[in-house]
């Protein structure tokens, strides 16, 4: 139904939309279906007692300030933790390049905000995270791809996209939503090398860095473009790397905290753009989670986490290797949320969704994911949510989907 509204809108809004699964997808909310269709956290995992105590302290000895106005930097003690953390991995800045945002999806829209022109060419992996797509798709972004494989994005096959001169690369180097994939050391210093060549900036996204279950963690593009810039003194980041992270995936989604690492000058952009949009992120949320994570407990639960969400992505791959067809692969990450599913051609896993949905069973299909269009033959699976009973009995009905839609190509007619 047409309204005047419509006339209304901005030309930006002409190029978004909403999803063409998203009707299918309201039906896993359903009791009785297993969904791997979200990124969500182990909710049985939250620290809720941890919680209760941090509110009870922030009311009963910063009650006024908690539940004041704020800085639009984010609260100065939260982002001190933040630089300490993030040292060991590295990261070596203080907190005049950060700025704590609402979620790190807040983060991929203010750095469009700040970034994107319209008609400007964005540089991603394909397929990538849907969330930045929608993000950067708002401010009128087009988009030039380079596919990825099991080590990450295909870095030999950068070069002829560099030359079309997108304005910034969005890179997520670890466990990579959608594929789980992470980006090998080698192929990131290559990255970085060309990064700097062509002057084109990264915006590395890493919600997922600390999730790794096995295998050495790798420097994130953020320290090796520092090192690669000769800028990797605390509080002296000049580089060409804007770096996000997030607390949903180590604490509670439900928090809505993120944060962003980034030269001090485009720091202070950053503040200016989100000045107005929120003014600041909540800052009873903000001491809250700081009182909770301090004194060594974010380690401790990191480590309970990463233990869990192993063994769950162990028994999807089992399960997978058990039941699935032999014509369907798959990644095998890892760490963090994800894994990444290739059927036949023949296949579109939009209609497999359906079929799945019949069998009490849900996922994300591909399509979504490919800025560019295509992927219609491939689809995400989540692990970190779903109970290892559920796993086992999801990926058997997914099986069974998979092998009704797989079934009318081996049909044998007789002759006549």
């Amino acid at each position: 139904m047409t309204t005047p509204w419509a006339q209304r809108y901005a030309l930006r809004t002409h190029s978004m939309s909403s999803s063409a699964i998203r009707e299918l997808l309201k039906l896993t909310q359903q009791p009785d279906i297993i969904s791997f269709a979200g990124g969500l956290p182990a909710p049985e995992l939250f620290p809720i007692e941890e919680m209760k105590t941090a509110c009870d302290v922030v009311l009963s000895e910063m009650g006024a300030r908690a539940l004041q106005y704020s800085t639009t930097e984010g609260y100065a003690p939260l982002r001190e933790m933040l630089a300490r953390h993030m040292a060991r991995y590295g990261i070596k800045v203080d907190v005049d390049n950060i700025v704590i945002t609402s979620g790190s999806q807040q983060a991929l829209d203010l750095i469009g905000k700040l970034l994107i022109n319209s008609g400007d060419r964005i540089l991603t992996e394909n397929p990538s995270y849907l969330g930045a797509i929608q993000a950067f798709t708002a401010y009128q972004a087009q988009y030039v791809t380079v596919p990825i494989d099991d080590d990450g994005l295909q870095v030999a096959q950068l070069e002829a996209a560099l030359r079309t001169g997108p304005k910034f690369m969005y890179i997520l180097p670890n466990f990579q939503n959608p594929t789980g994939v992470t980006l090998s050391l080698t192929r990131r210093y290559d990255l970085i090398a060309l990064a700097e060549e062509y002057g084109i900036p990264i915006v590395e996204d890493d919600p997922y860095g600390q999730l790794r279950f096995e295998g050495e963690h790798l420097k994130p593009l953020v320290t090796l473009d520092a090192e690669y810039e000769g800028c990797e003194g605390n509080g002296s980041y000049t580089g060409n790397v804007i770096y996000t992270s997030t607390f949903s995936k180590t604490l509670a989604p439900g928090l809505r905290l993120g944060w962003i690492v980034a030269p001090k000058d485009v720091v202070s952009k950053l503040v200016q753009m989100k000045q107005g949009t929120d003014l600041h992120t909540s800052s009873f949320d903000q001491m809250v989670a700081y009182e909770v994570a301090r004194g060594g407990f974010l380690d401790k639960h990191v480590r309970d986490i990463r233990e869990v969400y192993r063994r769950r992505r162990d028994l999807m791959l089992q399960t997978m290797e058990e039941t699935f067809p032999a014509e369907v692969r798959w990644t095998r990450p890892q760490g963090g949320l994800f894994l990444w599913v290739t059927t036949p051609e023949s296949i579109n896993t939009t209609e497999l969704l359906k079929e799945a949905i019949q069998q009490k069973v849900a996922f994300v299909p591909g399509h979504s994911f490919h800025p560019t269009g295509g992927g219609h033959n491939t689809l995400r699976l989540n692990f970190s949510n779903a109970s290892e009973d559920m796993i086992v009995d999801g990926i058997r009905r997914m099986s069974v989907a998979l092998k009704q839609q797989l079934a009318p190509q081996s049909l044998v007619f007789p002759v006549h």
